[in-house]
Protein backbone atom coordinates (compact mmCIF):
# COMPACT_ATOMS: atom_id res chain seq x y z
CA UNK A 1 0.00 0.00 0.00
CA UNK A 2 2.66 2.53 1.16
CA UNK A 3 4.71 1.44 -2.32
CA UNK A 4 2.28 2.12 -4.58
CA UNK A 5 1.12 5.37 -2.75
CA UNK A 6 4.90 6.53 -3.31
CA UNK A 7 4.66 5.56 -7.34
CA UNK A 8 1.51 7.32 -7.56
CA UNK A 9 3.10 10.64 -6.45
CA UNK A 10 5.79 10.04 -8.63
CA UNK A 11 3.23 9.61 -11.63
CA UNK A 12 1.97 12.62 -10.45
CA UNK A 13 3.75 15.47 -13.27
CA UNK A 14 3.13 18.66 -11.19
CA UNK A 15 4.17 16.95 -7.77
CA UNK A 16 7.34 15.61 -8.92
CA UNK A 17 8.06 19.45 -10.58
CA UNK A 18 6.81 20.84 -7.34
CA UNK A 19 9.21 18.12 -5.20
CA UNK A 20 11.96 19.24 -7.34
CA UNK A 21 12.04 22.38 -7.23
CA UNK A 22 12.12 22.47 -3.11
CA UNK A 23 14.81 19.87 -3.25
CA UNK A 24 17.30 22.62 -5.49
CA UNK A 25 15.81 25.75 -3.19
CA UNK A 26 17.26 23.56 -0.05
CA UNK A 27 20.81 22.75 -1.53
CA UNK A 28 20.93 26.41 -1.76
CA UNK A 29 18.88 26.94 1.64
CA UNK A 30 21.79 24.48 3.47
CA UNK A 31 24.46 26.36 1.69
CA UNK A 32 22.77 29.88 2.61
CA UNK A 33 21.72 29.29 6.55
CA UNK A 34 25.64 27.78 7.59
CA UNK A 35 27.56 29.95 5.79
CA UNK A 36 25.42 33.09 7.12
CA UNK A 37 26.99 32.60 10.70
CA UNK A 38 30.09 32.25 10.07
CA UNK A 39 29.80 35.24 7.97
CA UNK A 40 28.60 37.21 10.57
CA UNK A 41 30.94 36.01 13.30
CA UNK A 42 33.89 36.91 10.60
CA UNK A 43 32.70 40.49 10.17
CA UNK A 44 31.75 41.12 13.86
CA UNK A 45 33.19 38.22 15.95
CA UNK A 46 29.82 38.30 18.02
CA UNK A 47 27.69 35.12 18.84
CA UNK A 48 24.70 37.74 19.87
CA UNK A 49 24.71 39.03 16.29
CA UNK A 50 25.21 36.03 14.41
CA UNK A 51 21.97 34.65 16.80
CA UNK A 52 19.98 38.21 16.34
CA UNK A 53 20.73 37.41 12.42
CA UNK A 54 19.37 34.29 12.17
CA UNK A 55 16.22 35.03 14.80
CA UNK A 56 15.55 38.02 12.51
CA UNK A 57 14.89 35.81 9.59
CA UNK A 58 12.15 33.93 11.60
CA UNK A 59 10.72 36.72 13.35
CA UNK A 60 8.81 37.73 10.93
CA UNK A 61 6.25 35.34 11.13
CA UNK A 62 5.52 37.19 14.34
CA UNK A 63 4.88 40.24 12.34
CA UNK A 64 3.35 38.79 9.30
CA UNK A 65 2.16 35.63 9.56
CA UNK A 66 -1.35 35.61 9.98
CA UNK A 67 -1.58 38.48 7.15
CA UNK A 68 0.29 35.55 4.85
CA UNK A 69 -2.21 32.90 5.82
CA UNK A 70 -5.06 35.43 4.51
CA UNK A 71 -3.47 36.40 1.60
CA UNK A 72 -3.13 32.71 0.67
CA UNK A 73 -6.64 32.17 0.62
CA UNK A 74 -7.46 35.29 -1.35
CA UNK A 75 -4.92 34.90 -3.76
CA UNK A 76 -3.68 32.82 -6.44
CA UNK A 77 -1.63 30.15 -4.21
CA UNK A 78 0.57 29.21 -7.41
CA UNK A 79 1.30 33.01 -8.64
CA UNK A 80 2.46 33.94 -4.88
CA UNK A 81 4.57 31.55 -4.62
CA UNK A 82 6.68 31.99 -8.28
CA UNK A 83 6.75 35.71 -6.76
CA UNK A 84 8.40 34.97 -3.43
CA UNK A 85 10.95 32.78 -5.04
CA UNK A 86 12.01 35.24 -7.46
CA UNK A 87 12.59 38.11 -4.38
CA UNK A 88 14.20 35.67 -2.61
CA UNK A 89 16.69 34.83 -5.17
CA UNK A 90 16.89 38.63 -5.62
CA UNK A 91 17.85 39.41 -1.81
CA UNK A 92 20.30 36.05 -1.89
CA UNK A 93 22.39 37.66 -5.03
CA UNK A 94 22.67 41.41 -3.48
CA UNK A 95 24.62 39.63 -0.58
CA UNK A 96 26.74 37.70 -3.07
CA UNK A 97 27.06 40.82 -5.19
CA UNK A 98 28.15 42.95 -2.28
CA UNK A 99 30.34 40.02 -0.41
CA UNK A 100 32.35 39.72 -4.08
CA UNK A 101 32.95 43.63 -3.64
CA UNK A 102 34.05 43.81 0.34
CA UNK A 103 30.55 46.03 0.92
CA UNK A 104 28.85 43.72 3.21
CA UNK A 105 27.05 45.64 5.80
CA UNK A 106 24.98 44.54 9.02
CA UNK A 107 21.99 46.68 8.38
CA UNK A 108 21.85 44.56 4.81
CA UNK A 109 21.89 41.42 6.38
CA UNK A 110 19.28 42.40 8.93
CA UNK A 111 16.85 43.51 5.87
CA UNK A 112 17.88 40.76 3.97
CA UNK A 113 16.98 38.49 6.88
CA UNK A 114 13.45 40.28 7.76
CA UNK A 115 12.50 40.66 3.75
CA UNK A 116 13.39 36.96 3.12
CA UNK A 117 11.79 35.86 6.07
CA UNK A 118 8.13 37.58 4.64
CA UNK A 119 8.55 36.36 1.88
CA UNK A 120 9.44 32.75 3.08
CA UNK A 121 6.08 33.08 5.50
CA UNK A 122 3.80 33.78 2.45
CA UNK A 123 5.36 31.01 0.15
CA UNK A 124 5.30 28.32 2.98
CA UNK A 125 1.58 28.95 4.22
CA UNK A 126 0.28 29.39 0.54
CA UNK A 127 2.60 25.65 -0.25
CA UNK A 128 1.50 23.89 2.57
CA UNK A 129 -2.39 24.66 1.54
CA UNK A 130 -2.24 23.80 -1.77
CA UNK A 131 -0.92 20.47 -1.41
CA UNK A 132 -4.34 18.51 -0.96
CA UNK A 133 -5.14 20.08 -4.28
CA UNK A 134 -2.02 19.16 -5.82
CA UNK A 135 -1.97 15.61 -4.83
CA UNK A 136 -5.18 14.53 -3.50
CA UNK A 137 -6.38 14.29 -0.14
CA UNK A 138 -5.66 10.24 0.62
CA UNK A 139 -1.91 11.28 -0.61
CA UNK A 140 -0.93 14.45 1.84
CA UNK A 141 0.96 11.94 4.50
CA UNK A 142 2.70 9.81 1.57
CA UNK A 143 3.54 13.45 0.25
CA UNK A 144 4.62 15.10 3.39
CA UNK A 145 7.09 11.86 3.52
CA UNK A 146 8.29 11.70 0.19
CA UNK A 147 8.99 15.86 0.59
CA UNK A 148 10.89 15.27 3.72
CA UNK A 149 12.87 12.25 3.58
CA UNK A 150 14.07 13.70 -0.27
CA UNK A 151 14.83 17.24 1.42
CA UNK A 152 16.60 15.23 3.96
CA UNK A 153 18.48 12.71 1.43
CA UNK A 154 19.53 16.34 -0.43
CA UNK A 155 20.59 18.22 3.39
CA UNK A 156 22.68 14.93 3.99
CA UNK A 157 24.91 15.90 1.03
CA UNK A 158 23.59 19.48 1.48
CA UNK A 159 25.38 20.52 4.85
CA UNK A 160 28.88 19.34 3.72
CA UNK A 161 28.70 20.85 0.63
CA UNK A 162 27.98 24.10 2.37
CA UNK A 163 30.95 24.33 4.10
CA UNK A 164 32.95 23.20 1.05
CA UNK A 165 31.20 25.69 -1.17
CA UNK A 166 31.96 28.15 2.21
CA UNK A 167 35.86 27.03 1.59
CA UNK A 168 35.61 27.95 -1.90
CA UNK A 169 34.44 31.53 -1.22
CA UNK A 170 32.49 33.30 1.16
CA UNK A 171 29.96 34.26 -1.86
CA UNK A 172 30.03 30.84 -3.29
CA UNK A 173 27.05 29.81 -1.24
CA UNK A 174 24.53 32.84 -1.61
CA UNK A 175 25.10 32.71 -5.53
CA UNK A 176 24.01 28.96 -5.02
CA UNK A 177 20.99 30.12 -3.34
CA UNK A 178 19.86 32.93 -5.37
CA UNK A 179 20.07 30.08 -8.68
CA UNK A 180 18.24 27.91 -6.47
CA UNK A 181 15.30 30.16 -5.71
CA UNK A 182 14.97 31.32 -9.76
CA UNK A 183 15.13 27.26 -10.38
CA UNK A 184 12.02 26.94 -7.76
CA UNK A 185 10.00 29.89 -9.38
CA UNK A 186 10.21 27.89 -12.91
CA UNK A 187 9.19 24.48 -11.75
CA UNK A 188 6.56 26.42 -10.28
CA UNK A 189 5.83 28.04 -13.72
CA UNK A 190 5.37 24.51 -14.92
CA UNK A 191 2.82 23.22 -12.85
CA UNK A 192 -0.64 22.43 -14.53
CA UNK A 193 -2.17 21.92 -11.40
CA UNK A 194 -4.63 24.85 -9.59
CA UNK A 195 -3.34 25.03 -5.98
CA UNK A 196 -6.77 25.61 -4.43
CA UNK A 197 -10.26 25.00 -4.84
CA UNK A 198 -13.07 27.36 -6.45
CA UNK A 199 -14.15 29.83 -4.51
CA UNK A 200 -17.96 30.53 -4.22
CA UNK A 201 -17.77 34.63 -3.35
CA UNK A 202 -14.88 37.11 -3.93
CA UNK A 203 -13.88 38.16 -0.58
CA UNK A 204 -11.88 41.23 -1.83
CA UNK A 205 -14.74 43.87 0.05
CA UNK A 206 -13.91 41.91 3.40
CA UNK A 207 -11.30 43.05 5.85
CA UNK A 208 -8.44 40.85 6.60
CA UNK A 209 -8.74 41.13 10.12
CA UNK A 210 -11.91 39.40 9.65
CA UNK A 211 -10.77 36.79 8.08
CA UNK A 212 -7.79 36.55 10.23
CA UNK A 213 -9.86 36.30 12.98
CA UNK A 214 -12.35 33.66 11.31
CA UNK A 215 -9.22 31.21 11.27
CA UNK A 216 -7.74 31.79 14.40
CA UNK A 217 -11.52 31.00 15.76
CA UNK A 218 -11.58 28.03 13.89
CA UNK A 219 -8.74 26.85 15.15
CA UNK A 220 -9.06 27.47 18.46
CA UNK A 221 -12.29 25.24 18.74
CA UNK A 222 -9.69 22.29 17.53
CA UNK A 223 -9.08 20.91 21.54
CA UNK A 224 -6.00 18.46 19.82
CA UNK A 225 -4.43 20.65 17.32
CA UNK A 226 -4.44 23.98 19.92
CA UNK A 227 -2.71 22.14 22.75
CA UNK A 228 0.09 20.53 20.33
CA UNK A 229 0.49 23.56 18.85
CA UNK A 230 1.67 25.29 21.85
CA UNK A 231 3.68 22.44 22.66
CA UNK A 232 5.12 22.30 19.45
CA UNK A 233 5.95 26.52 19.49
CA UNK A 234 7.64 25.40 23.06
CA UNK A 235 9.64 22.71 21.47
CA UNK A 236 10.69 25.25 18.91
CA UNK A 237 12.37 27.68 21.60
CA UNK A 238 14.54 25.06 22.51
CA UNK A 239 15.12 24.01 18.25
CA UNK A 240 16.01 27.33 17.78
CA UNK A 241 18.60 28.32 20.90
CA UNK A 242 19.54 24.58 20.11
CA UNK A 243 20.97 25.53 15.87
CA UNK A 244 23.61 28.45 17.35
CA UNK A 245 24.70 25.95 20.41
CA UNK A 246 25.44 23.17 18.37
CA UNK A 247 27.74 25.45 16.17
CA UNK A 248 29.27 26.79 19.70
CA UNK A 249 29.89 23.32 20.86
CA UNK A 250 31.49 22.59 17.65
CA UNK A 251 33.75 25.07 17.42
CA UNK A 252 34.93 24.67 20.93
CA UNK A 253 36.02 20.85 19.80
CA UNK A 254 37.66 23.05 16.93
CA UNK A 255 35.71 21.67 14.17
CA UNK A 256 36.18 22.98 11.01
CA UNK A 257 33.21 24.63 8.73
CA UNK A 258 33.63 21.41 6.99
CA UNK A 259 33.29 19.44 10.49
CA UNK A 260 29.83 21.44 11.21
CA UNK A 261 28.55 20.69 8.00
CA UNK A 262 29.03 17.11 9.00
CA UNK A 263 27.74 17.56 12.42
CA UNK A 264 24.35 19.07 9.94
CA UNK A 265 24.48 16.21 8.13
CA UNK A 266 24.70 14.21 11.06
CA UNK A 267 20.90 15.97 11.94
CA UNK A 268 20.00 15.44 8.70
CA UNK A 269 20.45 11.44 8.08
CA UNK A 270 18.33 11.23 11.45
CA UNK A 271 15.72 13.48 9.79
CA UNK A 272 15.48 11.29 6.37
CA UNK A 273 15.19 8.21 8.18
CA UNK A 274 12.49 9.42 10.36
CA UNK A 275 11.04 11.25 7.05
CA UNK A 276 11.02 7.57 5.05
CA UNK A 277 8.25 6.00 7.76
CA UNK A 278 6.58 8.96 8.31
CA UNK A 279 3.69 7.74 5.81
CA UNK A 280 3.34 4.43 7.38
CA UNK A 281 3.98 5.51 10.90
CA UNK A 282 1.39 7.91 10.63
CA UNK A 283 -1.38 6.24 9.22
CA UNK A 284 -0.88 3.19 11.97
CA UNK A 285 -0.52 4.98 15.34
CA UNK A 286 -2.52 7.73 17.07
CA UNK A 287 -1.07 11.16 17.01
CA UNK A 288 -1.21 11.51 20.48
CA UNK A 289 1.42 8.42 20.71
CA UNK A 290 3.68 9.95 18.05
CA UNK A 291 3.65 13.67 19.79
CA UNK A 292 4.54 11.75 22.99
CA UNK A 293 7.33 9.81 21.73
CA UNK A 294 9.12 12.21 19.86
CA UNK A 295 9.32 14.77 23.24
CA UNK A 296 10.80 11.66 25.10
CA UNK A 297 13.29 11.05 22.64
CA UNK A 298 14.10 14.72 22.18
CA UNK A 299 14.61 14.72 26.16
CA UNK A 300 16.43 11.64 26.63
CA UNK A 301 18.78 12.41 23.88
CA UNK A 302 19.95 16.24 24.21
CA UNK A 303 22.05 15.92 27.12
CA UNK A 304 24.62 13.64 24.62
CA UNK A 305 25.23 17.03 22.78
CA UNK A 306 27.31 18.01 26.17
CA UNK A 307 28.91 14.42 26.38
CA UNK A 308 29.83 14.20 22.86
CA UNK A 309 34.02 14.68 22.91
CA UNK A 310 34.48 14.92 19.05
CA UNK A 311 32.51 16.32 16.11
CA UNK A 312 31.63 13.35 14.83
CA UNK A 313 29.64 11.67 17.76
CA UNK A 314 28.53 15.43 17.86
CA UNK A 315 26.68 14.40 14.60
CA UNK A 316 25.62 10.92 15.67
CA UNK A 317 23.85 12.52 18.12
CA UNK A 318 22.62 14.89 15.98
CA UNK A 319 21.37 12.23 14.26
CA UNK A 320 19.77 9.75 17.13
CA UNK A 321 18.03 13.58 18.07
CA UNK A 322 16.61 14.07 14.94
CA UNK A 323 14.80 10.86 14.04
CA UNK A 324 11.49 11.27 15.37
CA UNK A 325 10.77 14.94 14.62
CA UNK A 326 9.31 14.35 10.99
CA UNK A 327 7.04 11.54 11.66
CA UNK A 328 5.65 13.94 13.93
CA UNK A 329 5.62 16.78 11.80
CA UNK A 330 4.06 14.97 8.99
CA UNK A 331 1.37 13.34 11.80
CA UNK A 332 0.66 17.09 13.19
CA UNK A 333 -0.01 17.94 9.08
CA UNK A 334 -1.77 15.20 7.82
CA UNK A 335 -4.31 15.41 10.85
CA UNK A 336 -4.65 19.92 10.38
CA UNK A 337 -4.94 19.53 6.71
CA UNK A 338 -7.31 16.85 6.61
CA UNK A 339 -9.64 18.81 8.94
CA UNK A 340 -9.48 21.84 7.10
CA UNK A 341 -11.36 23.50 4.90
CA UNK A 342 -9.53 24.18 1.46
CA UNK A 343 -10.81 28.14 1.99
CA UNK A 344 -9.02 28.23 5.31
CA UNK A 345 -5.98 26.43 5.03
CA UNK A 346 -3.95 28.82 4.56
CA UNK A 347 -5.04 30.79 7.56
CA UNK A 348 -5.30 27.62 9.90
CA UNK A 349 -1.48 26.78 8.34
CA UNK A 350 -0.15 30.58 8.99
CA UNK A 351 -1.44 30.73 12.42
CA UNK A 352 0.47 27.16 13.34
CA UNK A 353 3.00 28.91 11.85
CA UNK A 354 3.36 32.35 13.35
CA UNK A 355 3.18 30.55 16.88
CA UNK A 356 5.94 27.70 16.15
CA UNK A 357 8.31 29.67 13.93
CA UNK A 358 7.48 32.91 16.29
CA UNK A 359 8.84 30.74 18.99
CA UNK A 360 11.81 29.63 17.32
CA UNK A 361 12.77 32.68 16.31
CA UNK A 362 12.80 33.56 20.32
CA UNK A 363 14.91 30.88 20.55
CA UNK A 364 17.37 31.93 18.40
CA UNK A 365 17.59 35.88 19.08
CA UNK A 366 17.90 34.00 22.69
CA UNK A 367 20.50 31.63 22.32
CA UNK A 368 23.24 33.70 20.94
CA UNK A 369 23.22 35.62 24.58
CA UNK A 370 22.07 32.89 26.79
CA UNK A 371 25.47 31.14 25.14
CA UNK A 372 27.89 33.98 26.13
CA UNK A 373 25.91 34.52 29.75
CA UNK A 374 25.66 30.81 30.97
CA UNK A 375 28.11 29.31 28.63
CA UNK A 376 27.21 26.02 25.96
CA UNK A 377 27.30 23.09 28.43
CA UNK A 378 24.99 24.47 30.86
CA UNK A 379 22.29 25.48 27.97
CA UNK A 380 22.24 21.91 27.17
CA UNK A 381 20.89 20.71 29.83
CA UNK A 382 18.44 23.80 30.50
CA UNK A 383 17.17 22.38 26.58
CA UNK A 384 17.02 19.01 28.73
CA UNK A 385 15.02 20.04 31.09
CA UNK A 386 12.36 22.04 29.00
CA UNK A 387 11.93 19.10 26.82
CA UNK A 388 11.04 16.75 29.94
CA UNK A 389 8.38 19.22 31.33
CA UNK A 390 7.04 18.80 28.03
CA UNK A 391 6.99 15.38 27.33
CA UNK A 392 5.14 15.40 30.84
CA UNK A 393 2.75 17.89 30.05
CA UNK A 394 2.09 15.56 26.62
CA UNK A 395 1.81 12.76 27.98
CA UNK A 396 -0.95 13.72 30.93
CA UNK A 397 -3.36 15.46 28.24
CA UNK A 398 -5.97 13.26 27.82
CA UNK A 399 -7.21 15.04 24.61
CA UNK A 400 -4.17 14.40 23.22
CA UNK A 401 -3.61 10.65 24.05
CA UNK A 402 -7.12 9.81 22.42
CA UNK A 403 -6.69 11.61 18.84
CA UNK A 404 -7.00 8.91 16.42
CA UNK A 405 -3.99 8.31 13.40
CA UNK A 406 -3.91 11.39 11.01
CA UNK A 407 -3.89 8.83 7.88
CA UNK A 408 -7.97 7.95 8.97
CA UNK A 409 -8.85 11.02 8.98
CA UNK A 410 -8.31 11.51 4.89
Amino acid sequence: MHALRGSGLFRNRDFSLLLSGQLVSAVGDQAHFTALPLVVLALTGSVTQAGLVLGLGTVSFLAFGLVAGALADRWDRKTTMIWCELGRAVLAAAVAVALWCDRLTMPQLYGTAVLAGILTTLFHVANTAALPSVVGPRHVSAALGLSQSAAGAVAVVGASLAGVLYALGRTVPFAVNAVSFAMSAASLGLMRSRFQADRKADRTDVRLTAEIRQGLGWLWRQPVIRFLTLVSAADKVRYGAGYLLIITLARQLDASPLWIGVVFSGAAVGAMAGALVSDRVTRRFPLGRIAVAMLWVEALMFPLYALAPTPLLLAAVAAAESLVAPVYTVAMTTHQLAITPDELRGRATSAVSTLTTGALSVGTLAGGALIAVLGAEPLVWLCAAWLLALAVLTTANRAVRQAPPAGTLS
